[in-house]
């Protein structure tokens, strides 16, 4: 049970135990990376490239996959192997990493952006439908700390305007909707292997589709313009060198094979501080809408009513924690657009107000905590009954 005296005015620390470290990893690394320095190939067109592509696309029930330097480059690849580029329009939320949005930019297409839920920090299907304008070529959902967006609103929506759909998935390694693997059921997916993610080579990227034409434009785009059947010297497409090294896919393929096990021990550690959070009054996780099977959960987020812990400030509820052992943080102080690439006229912004509200009540927990055995999210529970305890000592 929480302790009378914060940690801040020199009480004991709730938690005093360091929380798993991340990246993980074992020696099927190291084999993987020594199997790699003895072949001596060592760059894109090593097998073990060929090898991850094959069980990534499996893993998540989609044709194709295409592995790329990283999760950036995976979008700006995806918009152009669908022909975006100026003049053109594309819808993205504003609560979430720049690279969603700059990578439209990147290509020459004017981002659009449409609200998010409070309650999932994922698009608005209602915002993204008032969004669309005749030059709206596609829509780039966010699963957002591991959460599909509503796929069956969103899907159907955009089939009707003949709109592309690539999924975001660099927080989703794993989730599924309705039984079946987040990145494999738009138009394209995208994922990130950077180094906070929940697999990762500290850097990487990878598509999922399931349209083989797309597939082979994306793959001519990574690798210099070439045609996958053609000869080393034959470059008939307009491309560039984005090809992930042998290296990084060993790491990647020993990863992939601890993904589901962690998977499943980051949702019963969320469960768990699920569990809690109901009864506490000023802090709502994230809806966990009952269509989403599995919940990757690198981020687990919750929003902070102000109101209702006194007054308290964000700011001050997050250093407590910190200070109790409960390593917590605000995510994003502001929406995309106010970044200064992505200021109007770079972009058309729609009314955004619960982006802007998540900006200010944010507060989430990172994905290796969740790593953490189910019990030990105890001591969060705990940290937060002790802040609450001693909230009026803390506003002052």
């Amino acid at each position: 049970m929480p302790t009378s005296s914060l940690a801040l005015h020199g009480g004991t620390p709730v938690r005093t135990k360091s929380w798993p470290k991340w990246p993980q990893w074992d020696e099927s690394e190291r084999t993987g990376l020594l199997a790699v320095l003895e072949r001596g190939e060592w760059g894109g067109y090593d097998r073990a490239v060929r090898e991850f592509e094959a069980a990534f696309a499996a893993r998540h029930a989609a044709a194709h996959c295409v592995t790329t330097v990283n999760g950036t480059t995976t979008l700006e690849t995806a918009l152009r192997a669908l022909g975006v580029g100026p003049g053109d329009e594309v819808i993205v939320p504003p609560y979430t990493f720049v690279a969603t949005a700059s990578a439209v930019r990147i290509v020459g297409a004017t981002p659009v952006f449409a609200d998010v839920e409070l309650e999932t920090w994922n698009l608005s299907i209602p915002a993204v439908e008032a969004a669309i304008s005749p030059r709206t070529k596609a829509v780039i959902p966010v699963h957002f700390g591991g959460l599909p967006a509503d796929l069956d609103a969103l899907l159907p929506l955009a089939a009707r305007h003949g709109l592309a759909v690539i999924e975001d998935a660099a927080h989703a390694h794993g989730s599924s909707w309705r039984g079946k693997p987040v990145g494999s059921q738009g138009t394209v997916g995208s994922f990130s292997f950077q180094a906070s993610k929940n697999l990762t080579a500290g850097e990487g990227g990878a598509l999922l589709t399931n349209d083989p034409v797309l597939a082979e434009k994306m793959w001519s785009i990574a690798n210099c313009g070439r045609r996958s059947d053609g000869m080393w010297y034959e470059h008939p497409n307009l491309g560039t060198n984005l090809r992930l090294s042998g290296w990084q896919a060993a790491i990647l393929s020993a990863g992939l094979a601890r993904l589901d096990d962690q998977l499943q021990r980051r949702m019963a550690s969320a469960r768990r501080l699920h569990s809690f959070l109901e009864e506490i009054d000023g802090l709502t996780p994230q809806r966990w809408d009952s269509r989403c099977d599995a919940h990757a959960h690198h981020i687990f987020l919750m929003r902070f009513d102000s109101e209702r812990f006194a007054g308290l400030p964000r700011e001050k509820l997050i250093a407590a924690l910190r200070a109790e052992g409960i390593p917590a943080s605000a995510v994003y102080p502001y929406p995309l657009y106010e970044q200064p690439p992505l200021v109007e006229p770079f972009s058309r912004v729609t009314p955004s107000p619960n982006a802007e509200l998540l900006c200010q009540q944010t507060v989430a927990l990172g994905q290796s905590l969740l790593l953490a055995d189910p019990e030990e999210m105890d001591d969060v529970a705990n940290a937060i009954l002790k802040i609450r305890e001693n909230v009026e000592a803390l506003k002052q």
